[in-house]
This record gives structure tokens, C-alpha cells and sequence, in this order.
């Protein structure tokens, strides 16, 4: 039985929905010491991270192989490095914060693992992605246009971070963070209404 193009767009637009409430309820989760909760959120948001990026690879590959294959490989080591972040956290819940300076590495890594994860590597893969969906002309230009600024300047603000130019998580970050956040909610929800797809099914 073969997935309709339309059904294929409108399951990654889900995805994608999942992939923000996930990483935004996973915050409050893990400020407010529910470490559990933070990892079983954040095990969600790598599966549907991972999810986007092998249903995009079936309605972009037509478009751009290496590129729509180059997306959905880097989407999975995206999800694999949010696995690696709530290791240390998960065996900080364990220890029930006996330990203050094993629970301030626990932290430290999954500051680290956030960084490359969703940050370097995102950014990377939006830019694919943008570039992908400018050439295909299935949906607005000016999204895909989003997508590779706000790429660029994710893993532009997330190399300073790297590198002590800026604070890490500070206002610059945020601010930086901003355009990829749009490109991707807008992105969702063309997906759901499937416009694109619909003759096909």
C-alpha cells in the first residue's frame, strides 16, 4: 500500500508541531527539576525530528537527491545528539541531585549536546532544506528563503556561542534563534493543509 503524497505532508506537518512543543515544554520541565519528564519530552522530539526528515526525503527527492537525502541524514545525527543530551540528565535523576557537581556536568553536557544538536547541526540542515525547497517551486519562495537565512544565522550565532564570542542561550542567541522558529511553523502548517500534494492524493 502506497502513502499519498498528501498524507505524507500532512504526518511531517504534525512532526514538526511535536518537534516545538516537545523542545519548548522540555525547559520549564527541566528548570523545574522534572528531569524525567525533560527526557521523555525530549525522546519525542528526536523521534519526530528524525520522523520530518525521512517523510521530507520521500516528497523532496525528486527535486534534489543528494540534498533531500543530505537533510534527512543530517535530521537523524540531529536526533541522535538530543538522545546523547538526556543521557547525563537521566543519570542525574538517578542520583537525585546527591551529587551537586555531577548534576552541574550532567547540565554542562546537555547544554553542549542542545549547541551542536539544535543548534550547528540545524542549522546546517535548514539551509539544505531551504535551498531544496527553492528549487523544487512547491512552496513559497519567501519560506524557503527563511529557511537559509535563519540556517545560516543559527549556526552563525551558535559557532560565536562556541567560541565565547557571544554568551550561550543569551538575547543575541534568541534573537538569532527567531527566523529558523517562523521557517519551521510556517513550514508546518503548509504541510498540514497539504495544498501542494493535494492532486496527487
Amino acid at each position: 500500500m502506497t502513502t499519498s503524497p498528501r498524507t505524507l505532508a500532512r504526518t511531517a506537518g504534525i512532526l514538526y508541531l511535536v518537534t516545538h512543543v516537545t523542545s519548548v515544554l522540555a525547559v520549564p520541565a527541566y528548570a523545574g527539576g522534572w528531569i524525567r519528564a525533560g527526557v521523555t519530552l525530549e525522546f519525542a522530539l528526536a523521534i519526530a525530528c528524525a520522523g520530518t526528515g525521512v517523510l521530507l526525503r520521500r516528497l523532496l527527492y525528486a527535486h534534489g537527491e543528494a540534498r533531500a537525502l543530505s537533510f534527512a541524514v543530517l535530521r537523524a545525527v540531529e536526533a541522535a545528539v538530543i538522545l546523547a543530551g538526556t543521557l547525563p540528565m537521566l543519570a542525574a535523576a538517578w542520583t537525585r541531585g546527591s551529587d551537586h557537581a555531577s548534576s552541574a556536568v550532567a547540565n554542562d553536557l546537555h547544554a553542549a549536546a542542545f549547541l551542536v544538536g539544535q543548534g550547528l547541526v540545524i542549522g546546517v540542515n535548514t539551509v539544505i532544506l531551504g535551498t531544496l525547497l527553492w528549487g523544487s517551486g512547491i512552496l513559497p519562495r519567501t519560506l524557503a528563503a527563511l529557511g537559509v537565512a535563519g540556517g545560516g544565522l543559527v549556526f552563525a550565532s551558535d559557532l560565536a556561542q562556541l567560541w565565547g564570542v557571544i554568551p550561550p542561550n543569551g538575547i543575541v542567541a534568541g534573537v538569532a534563534a527567531a527566523p529558523i522558529f517562523a521557517f519551521e511553523l510556517w513550514l508546518a502548517v503548509l504541510l498540514l493543509i497539504g495544498r501542494p500534494w493535494a492532486a496527487h492524493g
